[in-house]
């Protein structure tokens, strides 16, 4: 696939970069219904509609094309297209903009882009730079289950696939690529075939990458919401937390428990070591001579990470670099390994760290800083191929008004003229709101922006930020400014 996303910034058509689902465009736009514009302004008067410059809009027979032979936009233009926007108030007093050139990564425009300020999830673009650059985005994570110390003992040892399926391995998914169902099987047949007698007793061996259960900095009351869940080498994708429904703290445990539950029914009884239910304490590990009673493969390295992207799976990001980091032959123990990591990865990579205060690898935690400029930075260095692999993953991130994080989002009337070209990676927490990705302008040439606003005034709120920002990626979008 790395070789394929080279065609966003070849000579290759729009429309063909689009079919290939590299760059998004107006013929993946399905009409989704477009919800009411959402107004700039103060609290206290009238609301103010941003204007935004005339471009071709997808019901057009035209269609942009990525092509290193269309201009990028000037300095001078996007000033104008782009300044009454920056100061949109409902962006609050301090805005971080840089804009590049996707295909050199020039700057430019600018806002003070070195300025350090909270990015909420779009440090996950800083985490994939991590990801991307330490582990090959095409190998698979093992699940497999070994002999223990004893004959009625078996081991089910962690290999990072936290998306495993409850049913049979699924090729054709990446949540449940590897199925417990499809393990049990392989598992049972050796036991038949080693004539195991007698009740088992299965327990994990979670010692692969591991790590705090939880990063020291996170809310607990973000993780009782289910905004996140515990930080583990080992979970079904059934147990995932979900908004208003907190995972279990012990997931490798719900795994251990559904996977005896699938031998018993296989004619092998099988119960769960109470130690692995209570899931304190360090880890044992497997026999170094053990057996191997069966194995399941994940989806590759690279659709976990779109997942993580695409969802902004804070859970599956920490999880990611810190397998990134045993790689490396590098311990996530530490309660700041994972941030030093990705800090020491940018700093390989040739992007600036000033400014960048990182606490954990998904932007969860309060009191982190990044800057626009590390955020762009990171974005051009897979624009311009430096980093085949982060290319990638770029690829991937939410499109505007279509998947992920975006998907509710460049409906009004005021950005769905764009909806399909855009791709971000978003990020929102109480009083912040950015967004950092790649889009295509008017006259074809790809661009990478950043945008954080740290500073969001309470009278905005979520929605008012976000609409914002939307509409300055539409200004951007829509800019035939070269």
């Amino acid at each position: 696939m790395a070789g394929v996303t080279c065609l966003l910034v070849g000579g290759v058509g729009y429309a063909a970069a689009d079919t290939l689902d590299l760059a998004p465009g107006i013929l993946t736009y399905d009409g989704a219904p477009v919800d009411p514009p959402t107004p700039t302004g103060t609290a206290t008067g009238e609301p103010t509609w941003a204007p935004l410059p005339s471009a071709v809009s997808p019901s057009s027979s035209a269609s942009p094309t990525t092509s290193s032979a269309a201009a990028p936009p000037t300095t001078a233009g996007l000033t104008k297209a782009l300044g009454a926007l920056v100061k949109d108030p409902w962006l609050g007093p301090s805005v971080g903009v840089s804009v590049r050139d996707g295909e050199t990564g020039e700057e430019l425009y600018a806002v003070s882009p070195s300025a350090a300020r909270a990015p909420a999830s779009t440090l996950k673009v800083l985490s994939a730079l991590a990801v991307a650059s330490h582990l090959d985005l095409d190998h698979r994570m093992t699940t497999k289950v070994v002999t223990g110390d004893t004959p009625q003992e078996i081991v089910l040892v962690a290999g990072g696939d936290t998306l495993l399926g409850d049913g049979p391995s699924n090729p054709s998914v990446v949540e449940g690529r590897a199925g417990l169902a499809t393990l049990a099987d392989q598992v049972a047949q050796s036991l038949t075939d080693r004539q195991s007698a007698g009740p088992l007793t299965i327990r994990v061996d979670t010692t692969y990458a591991a790590g705090p259960r939880y990063p020291a900095t996170w809310k607990k009351e973000d993780i009782a919401a289910g905004f996140t869940q515990s930080v583990s080498m080992l979970d079904l994708v059934s147990q995932r937390a979900k908004s208003g429904k907190p995972a279990p703290a012990v997931p490798e445990a719900g795994v251990a428990s559904a996977l005896a539950g699938l031998l018993t029914d296989r004619g092998h009884p099988t119960s769960v070591d109470p130690a692995t239910t209570r899931g304190k304490g360090p880890s044992k590990p497997a026999p170094t001579d053990a057996m191997e009673l069966g194995s399941v493969e994940s989806a590759t390295y690279g659709e976990h990470l779109a997942v993580a992207l695409e969802h902004s799976d804070n859970a599956l990001t920490e999880n990611l670099v810190r397998q990134a980091m045993a790689a490396e032959g590098k311990s996530a123990a530490g309660a700041t390994a994972p941030a030093e990591f990705i800090t020491a990865s940018l700093a390989e990579a040739g992007v600036p760290t000033a400014g960048v205060k990182l606490l954990d690898a998904s932007g969860l935690s309060p009191g982190q800083t990044v800057t626009a400029t590390a955020l762009a930075d990171v974005l051009t260095l897979a624009t311009t191929n430096k980093l085949p692999q982060l290319r990638q993953a770029v690829a991937t991130l939410p499109v505007a008004g279509l998947t992920g994080s975006l998907s509710d989002r460049y409906h009004s009337k005021q950005t769905k003229a764009v909806a399909g070209i855009p791709r971000a990676k978003t990020g929102t927490l109480r009083g912040i709101s950015s967004l950092a990705g790649t889009t295509v302008d008017a006259d074809g040439r790809l661009l990478v922006f950043a945008i954080l606003a740290d500073k969001v005034p309470s009278s905005s709120g979520t929605l008012g930020a976000r609409a914002a920002l939307d509409r300055f990626v539409t200004a951007l979008t829509q800019c035939g400014c070269s």
